[in-house]
């Protein structure tokens, strides 16, 4: 049994460098969909000021809970594939 344990512990062992490579990606991504969701949520509540201003009320909340939708998918997408790898 210990034979076959530690053929699974090398065949599943993941070589650090590939992995540090990833996480710096995965890093660098999730910065841009924060940096993404806040411009999103920036020119939503933008467009929703100027419409008010100027009498014209639209529908903005679709448009906001479509920038959150996407927010909350680019947040989840990091910790899903950590956990994956």
């Amino acid at each position: 049994m210990t034979a076959l344990h530690a053929l699974a512990a090398t065949s599943l062992a993941v070589d650090s460098k590939v992995t540090d490579q990833l996480d710096y990606v995965l890093g660098i991504i999730a910065w841009l969909v924060t940096a993404a969701g806040v411009a999103g949520l920036m020119i939503v509540g933008s467009r929703m000021a100027l419409s008010v201003r100027t009498g014209e009320f639209e529908e903005h909340l679709s448009q906001f809970l479509m920038v959150l939708g996407a927010c909350v998918i680019g947040a989840t997408a990091g910790p899903i594939v950590g956990f994956v790898l």
